[in-house]
């Protein structure tokens, strides 16, 4: 029969040398926890659980890309440009 996790996923934990992160998964044998400054670490529960503490924080909001789309056209002749004036120097 499958225990309980120690750690439920959404949970905020923090941990001595990677603060303050959430936990995404957790089983028995591993925890995958995405940490605000320090991305995703996945750790051997194990080892890892005598170092995590619950926090009663509120988790960060997830930040969102901005959804402007870069113009390559106006970059691309400028470079062009800087090539070809070289070579028509040249002949």
């Amino acid at each position: 029969m499958a225990s309980k996790p120690a750690f439920a996923q959404s949970a905020q934990v923090d941990h001595p040398k990677f603060g303050l992160g959430s936990v995404l998964s957790c089983n028995e044998e591993y925890i995958v926890i995405k940490f605000d400054d320090h991305g995703e670490k996945k750790f051997v529960l194990s080892i890892v659980m005598p170092n995590l503490k619950k926090s009663d924080r509120v988790p960060p909001a997830e930040k969102r890309r901005s959804s402007k789309k870069k113009v390559a056209g106006a970059a691309v002749p400028a470079a062009t440009a800087k090539t070809a004036a070289p070579a028509a120097a040249k002949k």
